[in-house]
């Protein structure tokens, strides 16, 4: 069967849906400003995504790899020692020595060459920074939307009929902390700002690595103490949806927590806090923890996915957020979630939420609606006319300017589409609108902004398509009257069920299935802060996350010699796919790359009889033709089973920036088309999946089934590749800026070298090549020339497993100081005319297949000290 794309009836806006976003997600990226690119890059230009710390990993290995202490302070001494000895400027941030050997350090960019060739010292990586919390959404939630959410995955059932409720287990909590004092959490219902009340019947445990003024951005400033209350709220609501007992019952509603604070008040944190804590949560014993937080665009290899799956190893059953970077494409997926043995979780929307209402007459009918953020909070109380100022086949309504006092005293029906919501707004605002109803041209709900300078001065709320074509409808027959309320409702959210629009794609750069499994994100009513009002509704992978780390704990109490290494295989092998975002009616399964197994089913989980393994099947690239699979199915239950074999395919989904989705005719063959696996037994089966005949450079996959004659639990196992040549995905694509560039440093900004540019090597003024990769890299190398004879002159500096880009056009900024190496030795390059050639070895390229490479040849590089 010839591929056949799946078209979309909507836009390429719509696609890219505007983001409701947890922790989970990165560092804000930020727009181009003006039209043409020009050849001197600032900040406001163009995104500069090169970290201004690094993590420095030495060669042994850490503690929970077998390293002695001894061992591990003599290198770090050692390195210490060499780096004063090389004139290096740095602020040692954490040494580290149970999960991963090394330091974090901040470092100015034009030294990053020199910490990488320290004697001693095996690679250097960028440190990753991670978003501040969102806020609420404002005015939702009135009571548990928790309840919803647990009965998506089971644990209702898991709590009310099997009797488990997590109590026993330690769950370690990385995030903003945890409000102690909330008396769903064991507290005592006091408000106390950085309260000292600690530890406490169920908060047992915990250290604020921050304090309050930290900001990875603006105040790097560590200032730890003992006492990890919660001023920002977010990791109070993770907390919640964990374990929380009173107004509101969370997954696991008895485990002991332990609080671990990576964020201040306000702002951003960074990867290398994470890590201090993950050692710190083992210290203290945890057997879960959760990280809703993350660096986008990784590789398992990255240190925070390797200190995590470390800590899988030493018995803890990580789970964390896979990221909310669905607007920026594929190969998205967050560390650690892309940790080898860390569970990476994906959401999917809450199938009912708590909103606000405003009441519409004729009919006295009320409409929940979702305030925009950047607008004015919307009055409980007012009555005023409805204007429409387009119809629902409107494609651009109120783009553009409307007719002075055309609303003057009327709220505006706006259809979504065509320009920004801020655009909209303001041409309503400007006719002398007193509201916005902004409704969405597509299913689902929508959480616009209309942010922006000058600020919108009226109240704009968003409702779904549906209830905008019914008001659309009432206004073109007579006279509409919308009256605010303060009034909550219950409302079906239309996208319930399905994988949140922020969700970010995998694969992993390594072409292994990401993320593992889902659970419910959107729209999540959970504890936050009593100071900030005990209860919010936040949306994100952040949320979702939180409700597979009470999923193992509930496991856990259940079967308490289970290994950590094989949660994710139990979790995976009863969780169910769902049907594609994009048009649930046509019955296609959403990407593997998008939502994993499927969404978590924990009472299935724990009643299971069997287990399949392994939990799932990344097949690699397309190239070799068939691959075969050997999956074992262990029977544990009382009686033998007879499962019969089959296979459902999922959607395929190809082009990194603006995914595109496609049926997919891959095919499963069995070695037998049924198996029974005796009491007590097991039996294994080979599965040869022949990878679909296109698109070309597109994910695909789907689930190998498993079900029992006469009925029972359905077991699935999740299988995904790449069709076609990996390593024809171009990694230095060619953006409107044109890089790569050799640059040099003009104050706070980069200008591009046209042709040739004289340096000093002294200070800053050294070269710095400025380049975008379109994917990730598993090697970046630079090797010096001599500009006229072509004499090697060795090799500048080289950094593995880099991430992609987060846009298309941000950059990274890679620093040469005219020093280079061969072997363990040091060159400085002499006075004199050279070129460097960059190049990236491919994502699981072959260092020794020239094809697997691709080169850039700088313009002439002029040393003259």
């Amino acid at each position: 069967m010839a591929y056949r794309k799946v078209v979309l009836a909507l836009t390429g806006a719509i696609v890219a849906a505007v983001l409701m976003v947890g922790v989970g997600a990165q560092s804000p990226r930020v727009t181009l400003v003006g039209q043409t690119p020009a050849n001197e890059i600032s900040s406001a230009a163009a995104v500069n995504e090169t970290s201004s710390l690094w993590f420095v990993e030495l060669a042994g290995p850490p503690l929970a790899a077998g390293g002695r202490l001894s061992s591990l302070n003599a290198e770090k001494n050692a390195f210490r020692l060499a780096a004063a000895k090389a004139g290096l400027k740095f602020k040692e941030r954490f040494a580290y020595n149970s999960l991963f050997n090394g330091f974090s350090v901040r470092i100015a960019p034009s030294q990053v060459p020199a910490l990488a060739r320290t004697a001693g010292v095996v690679a250097v990586y960028p440190v990753g920074t991670t978003a501040a919390p969102p806020p609420p959404i404002e005015g939702a939630g009135s009571a548990p939307d928790l309840f919803y959410s647990i009965g998506m995955i089971g644990a209702d059932i898991v709590q009310s009929e099997l009797g488990y409720t997590g109590k026993g287990v330690k769950v370690g909590i990385i995030d903003t902390g945890i409000d102690y004092d909330h008396p769903d959490l064991g507290g005592d219902g006091i408000a106390r700002e950085n309260s000292h009340v600690f530890p406490t019947a169920r908060v047992i445990t915990g250290w604020d690595f921050v304090g309050d003024a930290y900001d990875a951005g603006s105040n790097p400033v560590l200032v730890p103490d003992p006492y990890p209350d919660d001023c920002a709220g977010h990791g109070t609501h993770v907390s919640g949806i964990v374990g929380a007992k009173g107004e509101v019952t969370g997954v696991a509603p008895e485990v002991s927590f332990g609080a671990y604070r990576v964020f201040g008040c306000a702002g951003s944190t960074s990867d290398d806090v994470m890590i201090a804590a993950m050692e710190r949560a083992l210290a203290d014993g945890m057997q879960v923890v959760n990280m809703s937080i993350g660096s986008a665009f990784q590789w398992p290899e990255y240190p925070s996915a390797v200190a995590a799956t470390r800590l899988v190893n030493k018995g803890v059953v990580v789970v964390a957020s896979i990221g909310n970077e669905g607007s920026y494409g594929l190969y998205s997926a967050s560390a650690p979630g892309v940790g080898q043995k860390v569970i990476g979780v994906a959401s999917v929307d809450n199938v009912n939420v708590k909103l606000p209402a405003f009441s519409i007459s004729p009919g006295d009918t009320l409409y929940g609606y979702i305030a925009a953020a950047g607008a004015p909070e919307p009055p409980k109380s007012g009555s005023f006319p409805m204007a429409k100022t387009g119809t629902t086949t409107s494609t651009a309504d109120a783009c553009t300017a409307l007719t002075p006092g055309s609303l003057t005293g009327e709220i505006a029906l706006i259809r979504r589409g065509g320009c920004t919501f801020y655009t909209k707004a303001t041409n309503a605002d400007n006719a002398g609108a007193v509201g916005v109803v902004l409704y969405n041209n597509t299913t689902g709900l929508v959480y616009p902004t209309v942010a922006g300078d000058p600020p919108i001065t009226i109240p704009v709320v968003a409702i779904t398509a549906a209830q905008g074509a019914a008001l659309d409808a009432l206004i073109a027959v007579g006279s509409v009257t919308l009256t605010w309320t303060d009034q909550i409702i219950d409302t079906v959210n239309p996208t319930g069920g399905l994988i949140s629009s922020f969700s970010s794609y995998g694969l992993s750069p390594d072409l292994v299935v990401k993320p593992d499994l889902s659970a419910p994100g959107g729209n999540i009513y959970s504890t936050y802060p009593i100071e900030l009002g005990s209860y919010a509704t936040l949306s994100g992978t952040s949320m979702a996350s939180p409700h597979v780390a009470g999923a193992a704990a509930l496991y856990l109490q259940a079967h308490p010699r289970t290994p950590a290494q094989v949660m994710d295989n139990v979790l995976q092998n009863t969780a169910v796919p769902k049907p594609w975002w994009g048009n649930p009616g046509l019955g296609f399964l959403d990407n593997v790359s998008r939502q994993g197994a499927g969404l978590v089913q924990i009472d299935a989980a724990i009643l299971a009889g069997v287990q399949v393994g392994p939990g799932k099947l990344s097949l690699g690239e397309s190239q070799a033709g068939p691959v075969t699979r050997t999956l074992t199915v262990d029977n544990d239950s009382r009686s033998a089973i007879t499962f019969d074999l089959s296979y459902e395919n999922a959607l395929s989904v190809a082009k990194t920036f603006l995914p595109a989705f496609y049926l997919s005719d891959a095919s499963v063959a069995f070695s037998s088309p049924s198996i029974t696996v005796p009491r007590g037994g097991s039996v294994t089966v080979d599965a040869t999946i022949t990878p679909p005949t296109g698109p070309d450079k597109a994910q695909y996959g789907g689930y190998i089934v498993l079900t029992p004659q006469g009925g029972g639990q359905v077991y699935r196992v999740p299988f995904a590749g790449f069709a076609g040549d990996y390593q024809s995905i171009q990694v230095l694509a060619p953006t409107a800026y044109g890089f790569p560039w050799l640059a040099y440093r003009t104050g706070s900004n980069y200008a591009k070298v046209p042709d040739s540019h004289t340096y000093t090597m002294a200070g800053n003024d050294i070269a710095y090549f400025l380049v975008h990769l379109d994917h990730q890299s598993r090697l970046f190398r630079a090797e010096v020339y001599d500009a006229f004879t072509g004499r090697a002159w060795h090799r500048a500096f080289e950094y593995g497993y880099l991430p992609r880009n987060g846009g298309a056009s941000s950059f990274f900024a890679f620093a040469w100081d005219g020093l280079t190496v061969a072997g363990r030795k040091l060159y400085t390059v002499p006075n004199g005319t050279y070129v460097v050639k960059l190049s990236v070895l491919k994502a699981l390229g072959d260092a020794s297949n020239p094809d697997d490479w691709e080169v850039w040849t700088s313009p002439q590089i002029v040393i003259a000290r």
